[in-house]
């Protein structure tokens, strides 16, 4: 009997900090409403199909709050590692995906998390400035020999940067590349591109799914 393609989720309790990885088929996420909960019981992701869409809610770590996320079904059911952030930190705080690609998202943000101030601390304006600071001079550079494209077929992009990562944004059609910038490993990934590729509007792949962040 062929085994059910299954859909994994992580995230990290706001509550006892641990992390959550659970797994369900892909039909049963499609076909009903699904929660992820903690084992401590305090947090749950939830994920309710709506048809073309699907609505996400998402216990958050670094701002404490619920975010809620839509995002299209097909990308939910399809993508290898979609990552939803923190709209005021910028963070990644939930992936969806297979397991494998889902499980070595999970533990690099265990190393983010390492990396955050004690609670009650002032956070400086990046997680890492260093790494940062390496990030955006590798952007640039990838930038001056003419590196940075568009699948639309623009070559004109501008950057926005956010506390722990950064994002390429195609000036012609919007289309959004997310790049990690909180450990040594995401800048290590960084510096094996000799070329980055932002991914058009009509043509989102898994790195930036799209989705809407109400919270």
């Amino acid at each position: 009997m062929e085994e059910e393609e299954k859909r994994t989720v992580a995230y990290v309790c706001p509550e006892c900090r641990q992390t959550v990885i659970a797994s369900t088929s892909v039909f049963r996420l499609a076909a009903s409403p699904s929660r992820f909960p903690c084992p401590c019981g305090k947090s749950e992701v939830t994920i309710n199909p709506m048809g073309d869409r699907s609505d996400l809610k998402i216990p958050c770590l670094f701002c404490g709050r619920e975010h809620t996320v839509s995002c299209r079904t097909r990308d939910l059911l399809r993508q290898r590692c979609m990552a939803f952030s923190c709209s005021q930190s910028g963070l990644n705080c939930c992936f969806i995906g297979a397991e494998e690609e889902v499980t070595k998202a999970a533990a690099r943000l265990e190393q983010t998390l390492d990396k955050l101030p004690p609670e009650g601390e002032e956070r400086d304006v990046f997680l890492d400035p260093v790494v940062m600071e390496e990030t955006l001079a590798e952007i640039r550079d990838i930038g001056s020999r003419d590196g940075i494209s568009c699948t639309c077929g623009s070559r004109q992009w501008r950057m926005k940067v956010h506390y722990s990562i950064v994002d390429l944004i195609c000036a012609k059609c919007g289309g959004v590349l997310r790049l990690n910038a909180a450990t040594q490993e995401d800048l290590a990934d960084l510096c094996c591109h000799y070329t980055l590729e932002i991914q058009g509007q009509d043509n989102q792949k898994e790195e930036k799914p799209e989705k809407t962040d109400e919270n």
